[in-house]
């Protein structure tokens, strides 16, 4: 498995109507790359997040802490097709002051489990030590446990020349769900975003691009504050739905 991943960068969310994405993915094509991991339609994007009992994690973000962290294990692909054996990322997200912060490592999916379910050290490389140190402390300090699910299908587009570090990401039918945690779980996921919207981020290491900025404001694309996993936290209840909620849809889909 890979060694520790880690990296800084800024990031802008938007909510685009579906009907606008074929504009804005033939603007995106013109100046950026697919992403090498995609194909046609994108892939699949599923994270299981964890909090503590009261949520501090959820209300962090809500009260928009200039220090705050989340921790997840995301798989990339489909769902279904997982095993003990595939590889997942164990990730703890942190945001300081703009900057988004994240640090993970790749595990097979048995190991991550043993390391935030069963909250014990697992065979990993040297260089993952501190890392792993660090998720186990927060997860057998705050108690945390898988508290939601969030997946979508991900179109992803990568910057060149000037725009090297530059990365564009269109997610689209995000869903969720609030138990049966384990990926390849045969269990229902709900809409937590109505499927007319995707989520659209713009994230750079320094600055986004003028003629990025430039095409948002042509588009009339406005900046939101939204979180994929605070979205999944109030559309099944587990808290009060705050001002940054998308009004959800009640379509269930698999």
């Amino acid at each position: 498995m890979t060694s520790l991943h880690s990296f800084n960068r800024y990031e802008i969310k938007y909510l685009l109507p579906s009907d606008q994405v074929p504009d804005l993915r033939r603007e995106l094509v013109g100046r950026m790359d697919a992403d090498s991991h995609g194909s046609d339609g994108g892939y699949g994007v599923w994270s299981t997040y964890y909090d503590t009992r009261d949520l501090r994690f959820y209300w962090e973000k809500i009260e928009g802490l200039k220090f705050r962290r989340k921790l997840r294990v995301r798989h990339y692909g489909d769902r279904n097709d997982v095993s003990d054996d595939t590889e997942v990322h164990v990730e703890i997200k942190q945001r300081v002051n703009r900057v988004t912060q994240k640090r993970r490592v790749a595990l097979p999916y048995h190991l991550a489990r043993d390391l935030c379910d069963g909250r014990r050290m697992v065979d990993h490389e040297p260089r993952q030590t501190a890392f792993l140190e660090e998720v186990l402390e927060l997860i057998s300090t705050l108690d945390l446990r898988p508290v939601a699910m969030t997946g979508y299908q991900r179109e992803a587009y990568v910057g060149r020349d000037a725009d090297v570090g530059l990365r564009v990401t269109l997610d689209h039918r995000v869903r969720g769900r609030d138990r049966d945690f384990h990926f390849s779980a045969d269990a229902e996921n709900r809409l937590i975003v109505p499927a007319r919207l995707s989520v659209v981020e713009f994230k750079a290491n320094e600055r986004v691009p003028y003629w990025l900025t430039d095409l948002a404001a042509r588009m009339n694309m406005s900046i939101v504050r939204v979180s994929k996993y605070c979205q999944s936290v109030e559309a099944f209840g587990r808290a009060p739905r705050s001002i940054f909620h998308i009004p959800d849809s009640e379509t269930v889909e698999v």
